[in-house]
């Protein structure tokens, strides 16, 4: 199968189904950015339950493409994020084999949110020791043939069950930080079950 996906701040597993298991792996880069989305968003398992974090960004007009997306540094909120994340899974069984390289996106500006965004999926996907080659759409089309087109469908808004393709998979359980705590928490980010199952991650999410 292909697929198209939109950019996302450390996708969710949802995501990361597809890309892991897609022929094709196709971003979009003339899409317009959309606020209150996944591109600039991820959540993870706190001590407070599912936590959000947001990268602001900096807007210039109402129709900006998202590759034009600069990221605004006037909040602290990378040392904020890696506070979050750090709290959240330094006790989880890998947190420390991969510590060292995501830090390294907490630790240094990236001023352009799409080259962000996409330096993360090629980390992870080393770490998972799964070389997969990332295409890009050349234009904008709102429909496209023979690909699963998943740009609106992965979504904040929109729940993840609707998609029975991967509703059962990705509610099957792993080990999370905080299961004494709370019930499981599916389709976290990505970093979610990275820190908590390593490249035992590749057991639930590749078929």
């Amino acid at each position: 199968m292909d697929v198209l996906l939109s950019t996302a701040y450390f996708p969710n597993l949802h995501y990361f189904y597809y890309i892991l298991n897609a022929e094709t792996v196709i971003i979009e880069k003339h899409e317009h950015y959309q606020k209150q989305s996944f591109k600039n968003r991820t959540q993870i398992l706190s001590a407070n339950g599912v936590l959000n974090l947001s990268i602001p960004v900096i807007k210039n007009t109402k129709s900006q493409l998202i590759t034009e997306i600069e990221i605004c540094y006037k909040e602290n909120w990378q040392k904020n994020h890696w506070r979050a994340i750090t709290s959240a899974y330094k006790n989880s069984p890998y947190f420390e084999f991969f510590e060292d390289e995501i830090k390294q996106f907490y630790f240094f500006e990236h001023k352009n949110l799409f080259q962000y965004n996409l330096s993360q999926l090629h980390l992870i996907l080393k770490l998972l020791k799964q070389p997969k080659q990332i295409n890009f759409t050349e234009v904008f089309q709102k429909q496209i043939k023979n690909v699963i087109d998943l740009r609106e469908t992965i979504h904040p808004k929109i729940n993840f069950s609707s998609d029975l393709l991967v509703n059962n998979l990705l509610n099957t359980k792993y080990y999370q930080t905080f299961e004494s705590k709370f019930n499981f928490i599916p389709n976290l980010s990505i970093l979610d079950i990275v820190f908590n199952m390593g490249l035992n991650t590749l057991n639930l999410l590749k078929t």
